[in-house]
């Protein structure tokens, strides 16, 4: 079986009594740093032993672990912070487990947009997950879809991209569009900046660049 365990994005009380009950009794946990990761089992006293899973490694040991899990294997899969798979790797070993009727049983837990979403103050009955931009090739293409849905819809940024981010987003969404700026999420600066799109541009254009600091999840309003 291969377990999706969810860890902390911040806060390391984050975290379910069932995650913690996993990480301690499978074979083996595959972490995308195991640096950061080994911080997290210290913390708890867990001493299972880890394995480096990461987006730079995923395509050569793919098949490995798959091979070891049908041998009967039970195997847990993290991520430095949040559910694997959203915006981190997984996905490809989840579908691999798939196609080789290998049990895959996800956890519930924390991932950053649900909490940006909630504490929006923007409507969250619907809405749509972009994840991370493309950098370069196709980033202007998705703005201007994103621009025109009529639901709320989110996207994660890193800080040092965030003014220019948000300035697309004014280019193509309005001034005056509605947002939340996300960041430090469960963690001791938690922010959650409301305001125009022209409004958050100018708080952290004054804040200065360095100011934001973490990951940042923003939420726009759709299209009225």
């Amino acid at each position: 079986m291969l377990y999706i365990v969810p860890t902390p994005i911040g806060n390391l009380d984050d975290i379910t009594i069932r995650a913690l009950n996993v990480l301690k009794s499978v074979d083996c946990i595959l972490a995308e740093d195991t640096r950061t990761s080994q911080k997290l089992l210290n913390h708890y006293q867990i001493s299972t032993k880890l394995r480096s899973y990461h987006a730079f490694n995923e395509h050569n040991i793919v098949q490995n672990i798959v091979s070891i899990l049908q041998a009967g294997a039970t195997y847990a899969l993290i991520s430095d912070a949040g559910t694997p798979g959203i915006s981190d790797p997984g996905f490809l070993l989840i579908r691999e487990c798939i196609r080789h009727n290998v049990q895959v049983s996800c956890l519930p837990g924390a991932t950053a947009f649900v909490p940006a979403l909630a504490s929006s103050g923007l409507p969250c009955d619907s809405f749509h997950y972009e994840g991370f931009l493309p950098h370069k090739k196709g980033r202007q293409t998705r703005i201007k879809y994103l621009a025109s849905l009529e639901n709320t819809f989110v996207l994660y940024e890193s800080p040092h991209r965030l003014i220019k981010c948000l300035e697309s987003l004014a280019e193509f969404c309005g001034e005056e569009r509605k947002a939340c700026v996300c960041r430090e999420i469960s963690k001791i600066h938690e922010e959650f900046k409301r305001g125009s799109l022209a409004e958050l541009i100018l708080y952290y254009s004054e804040k200065g660049e360095g100011f934001a600091k973490g990951e940042i999840a923003i939420v726009v309003a759709g299209k009225s």
